[in-house]
């Protein structure tokens, strides 16, 4: 057994309600899925690309023909070579033949009869009949049977992205993890705030690392919320929702066989009806993806900023080298990691914009555009893990801080006279901030000899941990203005 049809010129003849066809004799694929390919050449890009997917069709079609056999409605001999087929499938055979492309018309009726007749020609190999005899066993009698693609691919989409979402999560949560290693690492090192790109505050790089890694968690937290939502299902609604051709113990019957095989809970939608024609929960994981697409790509400008230069610029950390960064300038060294990440980030963002307008664009009982939602946030989540990885991986995990950079800036700061501001006044700070940046002198020295402050009371106001808040102040502040009101 091949896991892609050949190149062999022979054919079989195949039918449907508009006429016969010759398809390739030893495709797995049939009449409907060589339609669909003829019609849809336009992305290139086949439904196969998302394996999640094409395990998500097999899971789905192996536990109805469990129910169905179950029930009685499909005999135990034809249900064994369905069961079979599908595992095979599950187990990584024949992926290549889910050829249709991902965008296509009929609301995913392309990509059910493509499983439909892939798994049925193996089915039929199986039980020892060649492919398109499907007298013996037939896709949508057998392997369709109490089933339509109106309760079948939306289904299918949302196991598949469940399985995406949960590896996501894992490098997610590495991700985060990794953040808050460089959090601690560089716990001890102080750095200047910057606040509409312009000096504020003294802070920890670690601070900032750390803030990092917690913006992430949130959005963990978030993904995660999502889930059990994707797991209400339609399965048994059939064309809109009424259960036509369906056995009525069926529903329940191919929820409990997913839910066995999948290992994640389902659970039937209560009104079918309302079920197959709201597509919600696809906006919501979109934009939860979007959230913590956009918070990524925040995070990736400020790396980007922090290692500008590295002379010219900020250059407070260090990025790994990973590649040449110009054709015609010797030396340059880019920060495309980060870069690659910002892009991914446009895309999800754009992808939200295209599941939202799918979402909207739906009438009546069904909503006709769910090939291209499903492409739009299964591309989002793969995309998104492998962004994940690669910018721990290549970008996180190697970091260093510029030590010396840093201090000279904290050092030459009119910043920490904010700190200065509860002991001689914001007007007194005022002034002496603009005097230093005039004269670059201290703070330190300024507040000293204008007699504002002793030196040693300055010394343990200034010291970095109370600069960066992490140790508070041990004793109650003297303002000025009280203490003039008490003579």
């Amino acid at each position: 057994m091949s896991n892609a049809s050949s190149q062999n010129t022979a054919t079989r003849i195949e039918s449907d309600s508009l006429g016969s066809l010759e398809v390739p004799v030893d495709a797995y694929w049939g009449v409907h899925t060589l339609r669909a390919m003829q019609n849809f050449p336009i992305t290139r890009r086949a439904i196969s690309v998302y394996p999640d997917l094409v395990r998500a069709l097999a899971h789905i079609k192996q536990a109805a023909a469990r129910a169905n056999a179950e029930l009685g409605v499909l005999e135990s001999r034809k249900a064994n070579a369905i069961d079979k087929a599908c595992q095979e499938i599950l187990d990584g055979a024949l992926h290549a033949e889910f050829c249709v492309g991902v965008i296509q018309g009929g609301a995913g009726t392309s990509t059910n009869m493509n499983a439909n007749e892939v798994i049925a020609n193996r089915a039929l190999e199986i039980l020892g009949h060649n492919k398109g005899e499907y007298s013996f066993l037939h896709p949508i009698d057998d392997v369709n049977r109490s089933q339509s693609t109106n309760d079948v691919y939306p289904t299918a989409i949302k196991l598949a992205m469940v399985f995406g979402v949960h590896r996501l999560l894992v490098e997610h949560q590495l991700l985060s993890e990794s953040f808050g290693a460089k959090g601690r690492e560089f716990v001890n090192i102080l750095k200047i705030g910057r606040t509409q790109m312009q000096d504020a505050v003294p802070m920890t790089l670690g601070q900032e690392f750390t803030g990092f890694s917690h913006t992430l968690e949130e959005d963990h937290a978030r993904l995660t919320e999502v889930l059990p939502f994707m797991s209400e299902i339609n399965m048994g609604a059939t064309a809109i929702g009424t259960g036509i051709t369906a056995d009525p113990r069926y529903a329940e019957a191919v929820r409990r066989h997913l839910t066995e095989a999948t290992g994640i809970e389902m659970k039937t939608a209560f009104d079918l009806i309302e079920a197959t024609s709201d597509v919600g929960i696809f906006m919501t994981l979109s934009s939860v993806l979007k959230r913590s697409a956009v918070k990524l790509s925040k995070i990736c400008n400020d790396l980007r900023l922090l290692s500008s230069g590295p002379q010219a610029g900020i250059g407070e950390i260090n990025l790994p080298p990973k590649q040449a960064g110009s054709s015609i300038m010797p030396g340059k060294v880019n920060p495309v990691i980060p870069e690659v990440v910002n892009q991914v980030a446009f895309s999800v963002i754009g992808a939200d914009a295209t599941v939202t307008a799918a979402a909207e664009g739906g009438q009546l009982q069904l909503t006709a555009f769910e090939p291209v939602i499903a492409h739009s946030i299964l591309q989002s989540v793969a995309w998104m893990t492998n962004a994940c990885r690669t910018l721990r991986e290549n970008c996180i995990d190697g970091i260093t801080a510029n030590e010396e950079r840093l201090a000279a800036q904290v050092e030459s700061s009119v910043g920490v006279v904010t700190a200065l501001t509860p002991y001689i006044g914001y007007a007194a700070a005022a002034t002496l901030a603009h005097t230093a940046l005039t004269t670059n002198a201290s703070i330190a020295q300024l507040v000293v000899s204008a007699g504002l402050m002793k030196e040693e009371d300055v010394a343990r106001v200034l010291t970095p941990e109370r600069l960066s808040g992490v140790s508070p102040m041990t004793a109650a502040i003297s303002l000025p203005w009280l203490e003039d009101e008490a003579k």
